[in-house]
């Protein structure tokens, strides 16, 4: 708002309560204006002074131009890795390639900011989003920065939920493998009941059995609880669609026509 008293041609949109960072980058393209709309962080790891360069390379025909960073070692080596077995897990799942260690700092055209527009689901992972839509995309690699204030919130539990939300968003893949998982299951446990009872009618062999029953009771308990939670994660999301709500609310908005 300060800077906004200083200088007219800055807009300013403030959501009604916090709907998370996809939401808020969802809110930003359906009030921004421009041939060019630009999505960067406000904590400096993304340089402003790669706009030009984004430019440049929209120009020659790309609706989707994403910075990549090539210093991913400030990042601890965990994260580095989890992400790294995110993407590779995703793109080979999903019937789209979303580019790995993409930043969200990127530029979209105003074709690309329309047809993001349209998108209107509820759990979204823009990432996945801008590279569904399709339209020519093309990435430039740039040094990433330190947080000039504050800490990331990012922790470890909220990338695990947003690696389910790409997961589940991108592909039904999960619930094939939890009926396959079943099939496989129930085929090993028709196999084992058959030696069981061969054994045991031929050998006289007695069911042994509190040890081995107890294993299989809580293998097959868990195989169960697992593809019930698969399902679970689907059937929330269908849920949430189903009812139908904004995506956000404004609490203010006070724009600057930019003609395009």
């Amino acid at each position: 708002m300060q800077l906004k008293s200083h200088d007219s041609r800055i807009s300013y949109l403030a959501l009604s309560r916090n709907f998370g960072k996809e939401i808020a980058v969802t809110a930003s393209l359906h009030y921004a204006q421009g041939k060019f709309v630009i999505i960067m962080d406000a904590d400096l790891q993304h340089p402003p002074e790669l706009i030009p360069k984004f430019l440049q390379v929209a120009q020659q025909g790309y609706d989707i131009v994403y910075a990549k960073p090539i210093n991913r070692q400030i990042e601890s080596w965990i994260k580095r890795n989890l992400t790294h077995m995110f993407y590779k897990t995703l793109n080979s799942v999903a019937d789209i390639h979303i580019p790995s260690h993409a930043s969200d700092f990127r530029l979209l055209s105003r074709r690309a900011v329309e047809a993001i527009k349209k998108l209107r689901e509820q759990h979204r992972f823009v990432k996945g989003l801008f590279a569904w839509v399709g339209y020519p995309q093309k990435n430039i690699d740039y040094k990433m920065d330190e947080r000039c204030a504050g800490k990331t919130k990012w922790g470890y539990l909220k990338l695990r939920n947003f690696a389910i939300e790409g997961i589940t968003s991108f592909t039904i893949l999960p619930l094939k493998l939890a009926s396959y998982l079943g099939l496989i299951t129930a085929f090993l446990a028709f196999i084992y009941g058959i030696i069981i009872i061969s054994k045991t009618i031929l050998f006289g062999d007695p069911a042994r059995g509190y040890p081995s029953l107890i294993v299989v009771i809580l293998f097959l308990g868990s195989i169960q609880l697992f593809t019930l939670g698969i399902i679970g994660e689907y059937l929330g999301r269908t849920f949430n669609e189903t009812k139908n709500r904004p995506l956000y609310f404004i609490k203010n908005y006070f724009s600057h026509h930019f003609d395009s």
